[in-house]
Protein backbone atom coordinates (compact mmCIF):
# COMPACT_ATOMS: atom_id res chain seq x y z
CA UNK A 1 0.00 0.00 0.00
CA UNK A 2 0.91 3.04 -0.83
CA UNK A 3 2.02 5.62 2.27
CA UNK A 4 0.70 8.92 1.37
CA UNK A 5 1.65 11.29 3.81
CA UNK A 6 -0.90 14.75 4.67
CA UNK A 7 1.71 17.43 3.02
CA UNK A 8 1.91 15.03 0.11
CA UNK A 9 -2.08 15.43 -0.09
CA UNK A 10 -1.60 19.45 0.10
CA UNK A 11 0.86 19.50 -2.76
CA UNK A 12 -0.83 17.09 -4.80
CA UNK A 13 -4.29 19.79 -4.06
CA UNK A 14 -2.08 22.52 -5.00
CA UNK A 15 -1.44 21.23 -8.47
CA UNK A 16 -4.13 19.98 -9.48
CA UNK A 17 -6.08 23.72 -8.59
CA UNK A 18 -3.05 25.72 -10.47
CA UNK A 19 -3.75 22.92 -13.47
CA UNK A 20 -7.54 23.72 -13.45
CA UNK A 21 -7.25 27.36 -13.63
CA UNK A 22 -4.64 26.78 -16.68
CA UNK A 23 -7.68 25.19 -18.38
CA UNK A 24 -9.87 27.61 -17.39
CA UNK A 25 -7.91 30.54 -18.78
CA UNK A 26 -7.23 28.72 -21.97
CA UNK A 27 -11.48 28.35 -22.20
CA UNK A 28 -11.60 32.12 -21.64
CA UNK A 29 -8.96 32.64 -23.92
CA UNK A 30 -11.19 30.54 -26.96
CA UNK A 31 -13.78 32.42 -25.88
CA UNK A 32 -12.29 35.71 -26.64
CA UNK A 33 -9.91 35.60 -28.60
CA UNK A 34 -11.52 36.19 -31.78
CA UNK A 35 -12.36 40.48 -31.68
CA UNK A 36 -14.99 41.98 -33.21
CA UNK A 37 -15.54 45.31 -33.70
CA UNK A 38 -17.69 45.95 -30.62
CA UNK A 39 -15.43 43.82 -28.68
CA UNK A 40 -16.39 40.34 -26.68
CA UNK A 41 -19.76 40.78 -26.99
CA UNK A 42 -21.02 36.76 -25.72
CA UNK A 43 -19.79 32.74 -26.04
CA UNK A 44 -17.95 30.99 -28.75
CA UNK A 45 -21.22 30.16 -30.00
CA UNK A 46 -22.72 33.73 -30.50
CA UNK A 47 -19.39 34.36 -32.31
CA UNK A 48 -19.92 31.72 -34.41
CA UNK A 49 -23.72 33.13 -35.77
CA UNK A 50 -22.16 36.43 -36.68
CA UNK A 51 -23.26 37.69 -40.12
CA UNK A 52 -21.30 39.53 -42.49
CA UNK A 53 -23.56 42.39 -44.47
CA UNK A 54 -21.66 43.65 -47.17
CA UNK A 55 -22.14 47.44 -47.81
CA UNK A 56 -21.34 48.98 -51.51
CA UNK A 57 -21.63 52.97 -51.41
CA UNK A 58 -20.54 55.93 -53.25
CA UNK A 59 -17.37 57.73 -51.84
CA UNK A 60 -19.43 60.41 -50.22
CA UNK A 61 -21.69 58.41 -48.36
CA UNK A 62 -18.46 56.75 -46.12
CA UNK A 63 -18.70 59.15 -43.09
CA UNK A 64 -22.36 59.11 -42.83
CA UNK A 65 -22.60 55.33 -43.27
CA UNK A 66 -19.42 54.44 -41.12
CA UNK A 67 -21.64 56.27 -38.30
CA UNK A 68 -25.05 54.03 -39.37
CA UNK A 69 -22.67 51.30 -39.35
CA UNK A 70 -21.22 51.56 -35.78
CA UNK A 71 -24.75 52.55 -34.66
CA UNK A 72 -26.53 49.43 -36.41
CA UNK A 73 -23.24 46.90 -35.25
CA UNK A 74 -24.20 48.36 -31.27
CA UNK A 75 -27.99 47.36 -31.87
CA UNK A 76 -26.97 43.71 -33.28
CA UNK A 77 -23.85 42.59 -32.12
CA UNK A 78 -23.90 39.44 -34.61
CA UNK A 79 -23.97 41.49 -37.03
CA UNK A 80 -20.20 42.70 -39.19
CA UNK A 81 -21.00 45.52 -41.34
CA UNK A 82 -18.22 45.44 -44.10
CA UNK A 83 -18.70 48.88 -46.29
CA UNK A 84 -16.67 49.30 -49.75
CA UNK A 85 -17.07 52.46 -50.75
CA UNK A 86 -16.56 53.73 -54.54
CA UNK A 87 -17.48 55.72 -57.19
CA UNK A 88 -21.10 55.35 -57.60
CA UNK A 89 -20.96 53.59 -61.55
CA UNK A 90 -17.86 51.83 -60.46
CA UNK A 91 -19.61 50.41 -57.43
CA UNK A 92 -22.66 49.42 -59.78
CA UNK A 93 -20.77 47.93 -61.75
CA UNK A 94 -18.73 45.78 -59.12
CA UNK A 95 -21.71 43.93 -58.63
CA UNK A 96 -23.55 43.59 -62.34
CA UNK A 97 -19.96 42.90 -63.82
CA UNK A 98 -17.54 41.88 -61.77
CA UNK A 99 -20.23 39.72 -59.46
CA UNK A 100 -18.99 40.85 -56.42
CA UNK A 101 -21.56 40.08 -53.59
CA UNK A 102 -23.35 43.05 -52.21
CA UNK A 103 -26.82 42.98 -49.69
CA UNK A 104 -26.83 46.54 -50.12
CA UNK A 105 -26.27 49.23 -52.66
CA UNK A 106 -25.87 52.77 -52.00
CA UNK A 107 -25.49 55.26 -54.90
CA UNK A 108 -24.75 59.06 -55.27
CA UNK A 109 -27.32 59.29 -57.91
CA UNK A 110 -30.52 57.23 -57.98
CA UNK A 111 -30.63 57.01 -61.81
CA UNK A 112 -28.06 54.57 -61.94
CA UNK A 113 -30.39 51.65 -59.86
CA UNK A 114 -33.21 51.82 -62.81
CA UNK A 115 -30.42 52.25 -65.79
CA UNK A 116 -27.60 49.74 -64.45
CA UNK A 117 -28.91 47.20 -62.18
CA UNK A 118 -33.30 46.83 -62.75
CA UNK A 119 -34.87 44.61 -63.89
CA UNK A 120 -32.31 41.67 -63.44
CA UNK A 121 -30.57 42.86 -60.16
CA UNK A 122 -33.44 44.81 -57.97
CA UNK A 123 -36.63 45.84 -58.57
CA UNK A 124 -36.88 49.18 -56.30
CA UNK A 125 -35.24 51.71 -54.98
CA UNK A 126 -35.28 54.53 -52.64
CA UNK A 127 -34.31 58.27 -52.90
CA UNK A 128 -33.09 59.13 -49.68
CA UNK A 129 -31.00 62.41 -49.73
CA UNK A 130 -30.14 65.28 -51.57
CA UNK A 131 -26.70 67.29 -51.78
CA UNK A 132 -25.12 70.21 -54.35
CA UNK A 133 -21.72 70.83 -55.76
CA UNK A 134 -19.64 73.43 -54.46
CA UNK A 135 -15.42 74.38 -54.87
CA UNK A 136 -13.91 73.20 -52.02
CA UNK A 137 -10.27 74.67 -50.94
CA UNK A 138 -8.32 75.89 -47.86
CA UNK A 139 -7.20 79.05 -46.89
CA UNK A 140 -3.82 78.30 -48.20
CA UNK A 141 -5.39 77.32 -51.69
CA UNK A 142 -3.69 80.26 -54.31
CA UNK A 143 -6.04 83.31 -54.33
CA UNK A 144 -8.04 81.55 -51.65
CA UNK A 145 -8.99 85.44 -50.48
CA UNK A 146 -10.34 86.44 -53.16
CA UNK A 147 -12.70 83.55 -54.58
CA UNK A 148 -16.38 83.91 -54.82
CA UNK A 149 -19.56 82.94 -56.18
CA UNK A 150 -19.01 85.69 -58.89
CA UNK A 151 -15.36 84.63 -59.85
CA UNK A 152 -14.52 81.21 -59.02
CA UNK A 153 -14.20 80.11 -62.91
CA UNK A 154 -11.94 82.85 -63.50
CA UNK A 155 -9.48 82.09 -60.14
CA UNK A 156 -9.53 78.39 -61.76
CA UNK A 157 -8.26 79.85 -65.52
CA UNK A 158 -5.13 81.63 -63.60
CA UNK A 159 -2.32 79.76 -64.84
CA UNK A 160 -0.73 78.55 -61.44
CA UNK A 161 -3.81 77.52 -60.39
CA UNK A 162 -4.84 73.65 -60.03
CA UNK A 163 -7.81 71.77 -59.49
CA UNK A 164 -9.36 68.41 -59.67
CA UNK A 165 -12.25 66.33 -60.35
CA UNK A 166 -13.16 62.78 -60.51
CA UNK A 167 -13.66 60.43 -63.40
CA UNK A 168 -16.65 61.25 -64.90
CA UNK A 169 -16.58 57.42 -66.66
CA UNK A 170 -16.52 56.31 -62.48
CA UNK A 171 -18.41 58.78 -60.94
CA UNK A 172 -21.49 61.12 -60.52
CA UNK A 173 -19.66 63.91 -58.57
CA UNK A 174 -17.26 63.28 -62.49
CA UNK A 175 -20.31 64.08 -64.61
CA UNK A 176 -21.99 66.49 -62.20
CA UNK A 177 -18.48 68.61 -62.27
CA UNK A 178 -18.94 68.76 -66.37
CA UNK A 179 -22.76 70.30 -65.79
CA UNK A 180 -21.89 72.67 -63.57
CA UNK A 181 -19.00 74.05 -65.91
CA UNK A 182 -21.13 73.98 -68.65
CA UNK A 183 -23.88 75.23 -67.03
CA UNK A 184 -21.77 77.73 -65.98
CA UNK A 185 -21.32 79.34 -69.38
CA UNK A 186 -25.04 79.71 -69.49
CA UNK A 187 -25.57 81.80 -66.46
CA UNK A 188 -22.77 83.37 -66.92
CA UNK A 189 -23.02 84.82 -70.54
CA UNK A 190 -19.37 83.21 -70.67
CA UNK A 191 -18.82 80.88 -73.71
CA UNK A 192 -15.43 79.98 -73.02
CA UNK A 193 -15.61 78.73 -69.86
CA UNK A 194 -15.57 74.64 -70.73
CA UNK A 195 -12.99 75.27 -73.04
CA UNK A 196 -10.75 77.22 -71.20
CA UNK A 197 -11.57 75.06 -68.00
CA UNK A 198 -11.97 71.14 -69.17
CA UNK A 199 -12.01 71.39 -73.13
CA UNK A 200 -8.54 73.01 -73.67
CA UNK A 201 -6.91 70.44 -70.63
CA UNK A 202 -8.43 67.09 -70.89
CA UNK A 203 -9.76 65.21 -74.42
CA UNK A 204 -13.37 66.01 -73.24
CA UNK A 205 -15.61 68.73 -75.37
CA UNK A 206 -19.10 69.44 -76.17
CA UNK A 207 -21.22 70.09 -78.56
CA UNK A 208 -24.77 71.72 -79.23
CA UNK A 209 -27.78 71.16 -80.65
CA UNK A 210 -31.68 72.96 -80.45
CA UNK A 211 -30.40 74.54 -77.12
CA UNK A 212 -29.03 71.43 -75.36
CA UNK A 213 -25.35 70.88 -75.12
CA UNK A 214 -23.43 67.55 -74.94
CA UNK A 215 -20.45 66.66 -72.97
CA UNK A 216 -18.51 63.93 -74.84
CA UNK A 217 -16.25 61.90 -72.75
CA UNK A 218 -13.96 59.61 -73.91
CA UNK A 219 -13.23 55.79 -72.52
CA UNK A 220 -10.93 57.08 -69.06
CA UNK A 221 -7.60 55.93 -70.37
CA UNK A 222 -8.59 57.79 -73.37
CA UNK A 223 -9.47 61.47 -71.06
CA UNK A 224 -5.78 62.88 -70.91
CA UNK A 225 -5.95 65.33 -68.18
CA UNK A 226 -3.24 67.88 -68.28
CA UNK A 227 -1.60 67.03 -64.91
CA UNK A 228 -0.13 70.37 -64.43
CA UNK A 229 -3.23 71.61 -64.43
CA UNK A 230 -5.42 69.23 -63.28
CA UNK A 231 -6.09 66.26 -60.84
CA UNK A 232 -8.37 63.50 -61.97
CA UNK A 233 -9.43 60.76 -59.70
CA UNK A 234 -11.90 57.69 -60.12
CA UNK A 235 -13.49 58.43 -56.69
CA UNK A 236 -14.21 62.34 -55.77
CA UNK A 237 -13.12 61.70 -51.67
CA UNK A 238 -9.52 60.72 -52.98
CA UNK A 239 -8.96 64.23 -54.37
CA UNK A 240 -9.38 65.33 -50.50
CA UNK A 241 -6.20 64.50 -48.96
CA UNK A 242 -4.69 66.30 -52.17
CA UNK A 243 -6.54 69.35 -51.33
CA UNK A 244 -4.81 69.37 -47.99
CA UNK A 245 -2.06 68.62 -48.61
CA UNK A 246 -1.70 71.30 -51.19
CA UNK A 247 -0.82 69.12 -54.76
CA UNK A 248 -4.12 70.91 -55.73
CA UNK A 249 -6.16 74.54 -54.79
CA UNK A 250 -9.62 73.63 -55.74
CA UNK A 251 -11.96 70.71 -56.52
CA UNK A 252 -15.54 69.78 -57.29
CA UNK A 253 -16.89 68.28 -54.66
CA UNK A 254 -20.49 67.88 -52.90
CA UNK A 255 -21.44 70.35 -50.26
CA UNK A 256 -21.47 67.33 -47.60
CA UNK A 257 -18.02 65.88 -47.92
CA UNK A 258 -16.97 69.85 -48.09
CA UNK A 259 -18.35 69.99 -44.46
CA UNK A 260 -17.15 66.63 -43.34
CA UNK A 261 -13.76 67.51 -43.98
CA UNK A 262 -13.66 71.05 -42.48
CA UNK A 263 -12.89 72.55 -45.99
CA UNK A 264 -13.78 76.10 -47.12
CA UNK A 265 -16.07 75.97 -50.28
CA UNK A 266 -17.90 78.49 -52.43
CA UNK A 267 -21.66 78.01 -53.22
CA UNK A 268 -22.52 78.26 -56.33
CA UNK A 269 -25.42 79.77 -57.77
CA UNK A 270 -28.84 77.35 -57.48
CA UNK A 271 -29.23 77.71 -61.24
CA UNK A 272 -25.95 75.17 -61.69
CA UNK A 273 -25.04 73.71 -58.40
CA UNK A 274 -27.89 71.14 -59.41
CA UNK A 275 -29.33 70.93 -55.94
CA UNK A 276 -32.97 72.87 -56.61
CA UNK A 277 -36.10 71.21 -58.24
CA UNK A 278 -37.11 74.55 -58.98
CA UNK A 279 -34.07 74.90 -62.04
CA UNK A 280 -34.91 71.23 -62.92
CA UNK A 281 -35.61 72.57 -66.15
CA UNK A 282 -31.95 74.38 -66.57
CA UNK A 283 -30.10 71.46 -65.43
CA UNK A 284 -31.67 69.29 -67.93
CA UNK A 285 -30.06 71.86 -70.85
CA UNK A 286 -26.75 69.50 -70.31
CA UNK A 287 -26.03 66.05 -70.69
CA UNK A 288 -22.61 63.60 -70.36
CA UNK A 289 -21.90 61.41 -72.75
CA UNK A 290 -19.72 58.83 -71.26
CA UNK A 291 -17.59 55.99 -72.17
CA UNK A 292 -20.25 53.95 -70.56
CA UNK A 293 -23.33 55.49 -70.42
CA UNK A 294 -25.42 58.90 -70.98
CA UNK A 295 -26.40 61.23 -67.91
CA UNK A 296 -28.91 64.09 -68.47
CA UNK A 297 -28.70 66.89 -65.58
CA UNK A 298 -31.16 66.94 -62.95
CA UNK A 299 -31.15 67.66 -59.28
CA UNK A 300 -28.43 65.49 -57.27
CA UNK A 301 -30.60 62.81 -55.51
CA UNK A 302 -28.98 59.68 -53.68
CA UNK A 303 -30.26 56.07 -53.85
CA UNK A 304 -30.12 53.09 -52.48
CA UNK A 305 -31.61 49.26 -53.09
CA UNK A 306 -31.04 45.51 -52.05
CA UNK A 307 -29.97 43.67 -54.85
CA UNK A 308 -30.15 40.34 -56.04
CA UNK A 309 -27.12 38.89 -54.81
CA UNK A 310 -27.97 39.47 -51.06
CA UNK A 311 -26.83 37.33 -48.62
CA UNK A 312 -28.51 38.49 -45.64
CA UNK A 313 -31.60 40.17 -46.43
CA UNK A 314 -33.30 40.73 -43.10
CA UNK A 315 -30.07 42.94 -41.96
CA UNK A 316 -30.20 44.23 -45.78
CA UNK A 317 -33.64 45.89 -45.08
CA UNK A 318 -32.63 46.38 -41.14
CA UNK A 319 -29.42 48.92 -42.31
CA UNK A 320 -31.65 50.90 -45.08
CA UNK A 321 -34.32 50.90 -42.04
CA UNK A 322 -32.42 52.44 -39.40
CA UNK A 323 -30.73 54.75 -42.93
CA UNK A 324 -34.67 56.20 -42.84
CA UNK A 325 -35.36 56.05 -39.36
CA UNK A 326 -34.83 59.49 -37.59
CA UNK A 327 -31.56 58.60 -36.07
CA UNK A 328 -30.57 58.22 -40.02
CA UNK A 329 -32.00 61.24 -40.82
CA UNK A 330 -29.99 62.88 -38.22
CA UNK A 331 -27.07 61.18 -39.33
CA UNK A 332 -27.50 62.51 -42.62
CA UNK A 333 -28.12 66.21 -41.44
CA UNK A 334 -25.06 66.18 -39.17
CA UNK A 335 -23.28 65.70 -42.10
CA UNK A 336 -24.03 68.30 -44.34
CA UNK A 337 -26.96 66.00 -46.22
CA UNK A 338 -30.18 66.98 -46.45
CA UNK A 339 -32.51 63.62 -46.21
CA UNK A 340 -35.53 63.45 -48.43
CA UNK A 341 -38.43 63.12 -45.67
CA UNK A 342 -40.37 61.00 -47.04
CA UNK A 343 -38.20 59.29 -49.02
CA UNK A 344 -39.60 58.71 -52.61
CA UNK A 345 -39.45 55.03 -54.87
CA UNK A 346 -40.05 54.11 -58.02
CA UNK A 347 -42.80 51.16 -57.06
CA UNK A 348 -43.66 51.02 -53.18
CA UNK A 349 -45.21 47.78 -53.78
CA UNK A 350 -42.17 46.09 -54.68
CA UNK A 351 -40.13 48.13 -51.60
CA UNK A 352 -40.10 45.32 -48.61
CA UNK A 353 -43.08 45.46 -46.30
CA UNK A 354 -40.69 46.51 -43.22
CA UNK A 355 -40.03 49.74 -45.02
CA UNK A 356 -43.15 50.94 -46.67
CA UNK A 357 -43.79 53.11 -43.63
CA UNK A 358 -41.03 55.56 -44.88
CA UNK A 359 -42.68 56.80 -48.64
Amino acid sequence: MFNIKRDDILNITCIIGVVLVVFAGVGCMSDTGESSKEGNQGDMSQQQDNVVLNVYHAGSLTIPFKELEQMYEQRNPNVDVRREAGGSVATVRKVTEVGKQADVVGVADYSLIPDMMMPEYTEWYSAFARNQIVIAYTEDSKYSDEINQDNWYDILRRPDVTFGFSNPNDDPCGYRSQMVTQLAEIHYDDSQIYDDLMASNTAMETTSKNGTYTVVVPKSENINPNSDKIMMRSMETELSSALETGEIDYFYIYRSVAVQHGFEFVELPPEIDLSSVEHEDMYSKVEVKRGNGTSTGKPIVYGITIPGTVNQNEHAVGFIKLLHSKDGQRVLENNGQPPIVPASTNDVDKVPEELNKYF
